[in-house]
């Protein structure tokens, strides 16, 4: 823009508007046409547009549910954590040891059983050859049947019908 002449004198948009030059890039980076901004690409209500952390987390609530129809009550009493990575894994897999997908603790006082699923080691496992929320189903029953002392096929007959022989 030339110092003293206006805006629409240098073929900016008329009107006292300054030209696209004056304009910060936000509000010229799609105005094109007078169309304004572009919206998001999926919405919110969609379920593409959850990230994969949020997804897996619906997953695992997903399991917890379908075992609560199964065993009542009773799998309100466990907590379900995800962790992105078990703590230590570098030094597991400096060791050669094999990485967990999950792990539990029993309960001990007013504090609840916990079960922890790893989110990365289950989803590189599951890539290709199990669908994702088969596999956590899966880990979840073997976490539960090692607390309760039970064999998994008998905390869901469901168990391992997605497992590769």
């Amino acid at each position: 823009m030339v110092p003293g002449s206006s805006p629409s004198t240098n073929g900016g948009s008329g009107g006292g508007e300054p030209g696209p030059a004056a304009r910060p890039f936000r509000r010229r980076r799609r105005n094109r046409h007078g169309r304004g901004l572009r919206g998001e690409l999926l919405p919110a209500h969609l379920a593409g547009s959850r990230t994969r952390a949020e997804r897996f987390d619906d997953w695992v609530m997903e399991s917890a549910q379908r075992l609560e129809r199964l065993w009542g009550e009773d799998i309100q009493t466990y907590q379900f954590i995800v962790q992105e990575i078990p703590d230590g894994l570098e030094e597991l897999v400096r060791r050669g040891g094999a990485v967990p997908l999950a792990s539990s603790s029993a309960g001990s006082g007013p504090r609840p059983p916990v079960i922890t699923i790893y989110r990365r080691p289950v989803e590189s496992t599951a890539r290709g050859l199990v669908p994702v929320n088969e596999l956590i189903h899966d880990v979840v029953v073997e976490q539960l049947a090692s607390l309760k002392g039970m064999d998994p096929e008998s905390i869901d007959p469901t168990y391992g019908r997605f497992r590769p022989l």
